[in-house]
């Protein structure tokens, strides 16, 4: 009796998943524990591996659709022997003497593009692509949709090849009625269906918008100090470490001790109370595969420089490879996001509920400013950054927002104040 595949529980209230692509095909022998599908969820994605050894004898669920926890999804059938990768074509009467081009072709498809994503899948299928066509450029060699997207339109602008004239003796008879005119509209617009993790993303910011009291606050940092202490030591701590000393950690770091002097920026509304938290779980935004994430930095008040950064490098792995656990991405008191690393040079975050505060960082420009005492300035180059906290006014009040905002400068200027906390 084949043994079912069934959609595992993949976190707490997540009651169905979004098929995404099928890592093997009908008929293909697998083993324990092997990857068969990536599943998609409204908070993170995971592969479902196979429980038995055997053959994948019969897909009941495609990419692209919809199932419910428990739901059977595919067949195996234990102990059998199916027909290997490269084998597909064996069912088409190839001989044993051509059987090795067809498997080299096949290696060399599959090794075009380390993964597809499952957006990039559906518009293969749906413009009879092969990866091998198409340029990857995503982290790892891995296919984008925008990948397809550009290699399609760019094949829509190669102009038409020109008719051969036929010969005069078989010239076509002339026609009584004008060919139909392709639609000028035709091709210029694509309909893709959301993600469940891009779904979620904007349902959460619609949410935010309508039911907190946002207001944004900015200030500008002298990056000069922390640069030339990253320039400093940057050699002995990777020496050390293994990794580099970043500028998030420094962030980190002054944002804990403005949330301990501001306790309410760390607080949350729940329904008419205020809950004020005496941890710092800190989210870090970060870009993956499939869209901004914000995997949590736990007791972060009581992690070194180093473990901090080697915490964000080990999410931003996970994030590109779609490897988060739901319990990377649940709580967080607080949230922290980079902008600056795509070029952005000034934005206003939204908040991530239920939280209360998020900080913005951008761009480092080197600017002229002013330096120096009142009256005795002198302008100077420096490397300047502009951040911004977005909070929920209905407890947190201006004051509080732009001292807290006025803390993290000060605390960024002189990174000695972390080590002394003052």
């Amino acid at each position: 009796m084949p043994t079912e595949l069934r959609v595992p529980e993949v976190g707490e209230s997540v009651t169905e998943v979004e098929i995404g692509r099928w890592l093997v095909k009908e008929g293909q022998s697998i083993t324990v524990d092997q990857p068969l599908v990536e599943l998609e969820t409204d908070k993170v994605n995971q592969e479902l591996p196979a429980p038995v050894a055997g053959t994948l004898v019969k897909i009941l669920k495609q990419a692209g659709d919809t199932a419910r926890v428990k739901d059977v999804i595919a067949y195996i059938e234990e102990g059998a022997k199916g027909s290997a990768p490269a084998e597909a074509a064996s069912a088409s009467g190839s001989t044993p003497s051509n059987d090795k081009p067809h498997a080299d072709a096949q290696r060399s498809e599959a090794s075009a593009t380390d993964k597809i994503m499952p957006a990039a899948q559906a518009l293969l299928d749906q413009h009879g692509l092969k990866a091998a066509d198409v340029t990857a450029t995503g982290p790892k060699g891995n296919l984008l949709k925008e990948d397809v997207l550009k290699h399609v339109e760019n094949k829509q602008k190669q102009p038409a090849p020109a008719a051969t004239p036929a010969p005069a003796k078989e010239a076509a008879p002339v026609q009584t009625h004008a060919a139909p005119e392709r639609s000028e509209g035709a091709g210029r617009e694509e309909v893709i269906k959301m993600t469940p993790l891009r779904r979620t993303i904007a349902k959460a910011l619609v949410n935010a918008q309508q039911t907190a009291a946002l207001l944004t606050t900015f200030n500008e940092v002298d990056m000069s100090a922390v640069m030339e202490l990253r320039a400093k030591y940057q050699d002995a701590f990777v020496k050390k470490h293994g990794i580099k000393l970043g500028f998030m950690s420094f962030f980190v770091k002054a944002t804990i001790e403005a949330l301990k002097a501001f306790p309410a920026v760390n607080a949350e509304v729940r329904e008419d109370t205020i809950v004020y938290k005496n941890y710092y779980d800190i989210g870090i935004a970060i870009g993956g595969g499939k869209g901004l994430v914000v995997p949590i930095l736990r007791n972060a008040d009581r992690l070194s420089f180093a473990g901090t950064e080697k915490a964000i490098g080990e999410y931003a792995v996970k994030a590109k490879d779609n490897k988060l656990a739901m319990s990377d991405l649940t709580g967080g008191t607080f949230t922290i996001t980079n902008g600056g690393v795509y070029g952005s040079l000034l934005s206003t975050p939204i908040v991530n509920p239920p939280q209360s505060g998020v900080l913005g960082m951008h761009g480092i420009v080197r600017r002229p400013v002013a330096v120096g005492e009142a009256g005795k300035e002198t302008v100077e180059v420096r490397p300047m950054m502009y951040i911004a906290l977005t909070y929920d006014h209905r407890i947190v009040d201006g004051r509080e927002a732009v001292t807290f905002l006025k803390m993290i400068k000060e605390t960024v200027e002189d990174p000695a104040r972390m080590l002394i906390e003052v």
